[in-house]
């Protein structure tokens, strides 16, 4: 009967200590689980700032690299302009050119041609659609 006695107190003793154990670790664990959650949201936070930081930063050289790229193309046109203009006797020369380009045109549908004043004359009411009248004229 005592080695019972002795393995129920050996028991119990088990059990209080497995207890006393639970109560004293169970708010350390949460205590690290809440530190450990918080470390891996800041460390998140600034993998996206990291990332966010460079797409800005590669959207800021392709917005570079296209106005780089358009100034050289302007700067082309506008060499190219010149020289038309020189070898055609000028502004006058080059506009007229153009204009026999226009002329010359596949799919060119309405031509303007400058009047004596310059000022070309407009057919705008030319592409409204007329009314009909209902005698069918």
């Amino acid at each position: 009967m005592s080695g019972e006695i002795g393995a129920a107190v050996g028991i119990v003793t088990a059990i209080a200590l497995t207890v006393g154990v639970g109560l004293w670790g169970c708010p350390t664990y949460n205590v690290y689980s809440q530190e450990m959650a918080g470390k891996a949201k800041l460390a998140e936070a600034q993998s996206s700032r990291q990332v966010a930081t460079l797409e800005a930063k590669a959207k800021l050289e392709s917005a570079k690299m296209l106005a780089d790229a358009e100034i050289i193309r302007a700067e082309g046109a506008a060499k190219a302009n010149r020289v038309l203009q020189g070898s055609l006797g000028g502004p006058e020369g080059y506009l007229r050119y153009l204009q026999i380009q226009a002329l010359d045109a596949k799919d060119a549908t309405i031509i303007y041609v400058p009047t004596e004043g310059g000022l070309p004359l407009l057919e705008s009411s030319r592409l409204t659609p007329r009314p009909t009248s209902p005698e069918g004229d």
